[in-house]
């Protein structure tokens, strides 16, 4: 079900006017000439990846908006029987029945063409997902506490906000001896890893952040 998500979606360097000066006059006719059409194979332009997000969730604006719907990301759709047309698989989780969904988009017509769901198959998380784990977390009065206090100790000044730390979610599976996570093999939850701003990881290992029931889970070793 699903294809993992491409390795990292890296954004290209700015570079400076100059550089069109030193290449002379083909580099200033070729930067004036219009861009090509993608090829099937290419991958996916931003405005392509906007177009897929919009028509994929045009459907769920309401429920995205009260948050029991959640857009993940946009991939190139590779099916084989789509051959030489331009497609983008939209994933999107669920949180009301706790199932992923992958709408396949066809960017040519601008229609959702295919759509595929289960439950307890997951997809790595959003960057707001990200942020609301960490949120979780720093509301729990025992893991808030200690979050604020490690940041505190390091910079001599009062944590804010989530987007003072470093943060990076997983999506975590529960293994069969994980018993206070077994909620985990349908529900969406994380393990979320924490950066200070001086470099220190702190020790999460045994935290889990439940983001379906909204609580915070500790494993038991």
């Amino acid at each position: 079900m699903g294809r993992g998500r491409t390795a990292a979606i890296a954004g290209a360097a700015a570079l400076a006017g100059s550089l069109f000066l030193l290449g002379g006059g083909k580099d200033l006719q070729a930067a004036g000439a219009p861009a090509r059409s993608p090829l099937p194979g290419d991958p996916l332009t931003g405005e392509e990846v906007t177009r897929a997000e919009k028509v994929a969730s045009a459907t769920l604006r309401t429920r995205m908006t009260s948050g029991r719907v959640e857009f993940l990301y946009v991939e190139r759709d590779d099916d084989k029987a789509a051959a030489g047309r331009r497609r983008a698989d939209a994933y999107i989780y669920d949180y009301g029945a706790n199932r992923l969904i992958v709408r396949t988009v066809d960017l040519g017509s601008g229609r959702v063409v295919a759509e595929r769901a289960g439950r307890g198959v997951q997809a790595p998380p959003s960057g707001s997902e990200e942020t609301r784990a960490a949120e979780l977390l720093l509301a729990d009065p025992r893991h808030g506490r200690a979050v604020r206090a490690a940041y505190a100790g390091v910079t001599g000044r009062l944590l804010r906000s989530p987007a003072e730390l470093g943060l990076r979610a997983l999506i975590f599976n529960p293994r069969p001896e994980d018993r206070a996570a077994r909620d985990c093999a349908s529900h969406r939850c994380v393990r979320l890893l924490v950066r200070l701003p001086d470099g220190t990881w702190l020790n999460t290992t045994r935290t889990v952040v439940d983001l379906s029931a909204k609580k915070i889970l500790t494993l038991e070793w």
